[in-house]
């Protein structure tokens, strides 16, 4: 799929050295073709590694589409250079009078906060309120998924006994929906967070659908039974090395965390980790992308 950025955008050298077909602004107007415009909020410290991850799961469709980086304005973060952010990125009050195909809410590193704690939540919950009118389908990540969750149905957060680490294995449920279509009976999913959702207030919420579980890492996908909100508590999109280089910048951190579970071949953490996850994580973007996005939006936003 073409996927249309910015033409100096650093992540789209990235993506074309894996030979990802990724379209600069000046061909895509040459093209009379009505492209899925879909935002993406990204909270994540490391911005640049989100684009490219992100844009990588969303590739593998043939629609065009037109990428959009929002970032807070309530709150800069130092892991990014502003340079950066002032060229590629724009704020809510830049697109709040704007319509999109579909939004990403991307997690962050402030999960064991309260969420009224976090320094841009009010800014958040109106981009919360804005998706419901102005967005078909809504993806919310880790963090921005249980967020979501609590902002749009109360379903409560807790902290975990211990980090929730690695990658665990999961259960396909209801799988005649199409958001699972393709997917495996059991497939492998990255986990890196502190809390969790309250599964019971998931579970009895008549408005709310899980998809996929894990004995280990507990839910996983839930979907709004209307399909424009879905949440998925995992990381699909993350690249081989992440749950790497988060284990081993925690440890120069002299903080105590266990090794990412499943994750080193036979424990070795100087063996470069099997990619096990990328087929499933590929099929949800692209599920999501076909089935609440394209098929759902208007031609006309």
């Amino acid at each position: 799929m073409p996927i249309r950025v910015q033409n100096d955008l650093p992540a789209k050298k990235i993506l074309e050295n894996e030979n990802i077909f990724v379209m600069d602004e000046s061909r895509a107007l040459s093209q009379d073709i009505r492209p899925l415009k879909i935002a993406i909020l990204n909270l994540m410290p490391l911005k640049q590694d989100t684009e490219v991850q992100l844009m990588r799961s969303l590739s593998n469709t043939p629609l065009q589409i037109d990428i959009t980086f929002l970032t807070t304005k309530t709150y800069v973060g130092k892991n990014t250079a502003k340079s950066h952010l002032d060229n590629f990125y724009l704020t809510f009050d830049d697109v709040k009078e704007q319509k999109f195909d579909g939004l990403i809410i991307t997690g962050a590193p402030v999960e064991i906060l309260k969420f009224e704690d976090v320094a841009y939540w009010e800014e958040l919950t109106h981009i919360f309120d804005w998706s419901v009118t102005n967005v078909t389908s809504t993806m919310h990540l880790c963090w921005g998924a249980q967020a979501a969750l609590y902002y749009h149905y109360g379903i409560k957060k807790k902290l975990l006994e211990k980090k929730m680490f690695g990658l665990f294995y999961h259960n396909v449920r209801n799988r005649k929906i199409p958001l699972v279509r393709g997917f495996d009976d059991v497939f492998l999913l990255p986990h890196s967070r502190h809390t969790a959702v309250d599964p019971d207030e998931v579970y009895a919420h008549p408005e709310l659908m899980v998809l996929a579980d894990s004995k280990e890492a507990g839910i996983a996908l839930i979907m709004a039974k209307d399909g424009r909100q879905v949440f998925m508590m995992g990381h699909p999109e993350y690249d081989r090395v992440t749950l790497d280089r988060e284990y081993k910048r925690d440890l120069e951190k002299g903080i105590k965390i266990d090794k990412p579970v499943n994750y080193y071949i036979d424990g070795n953490t100087e063996i470069e980790p099997y990619l096990t996850w990328r087929a499933h994580g590929n099929t949800l973007y692209t599920n999501w992308l076909n089935y609440y996005v394209y098929q759902m939006t208007p031609y006309v936003l």
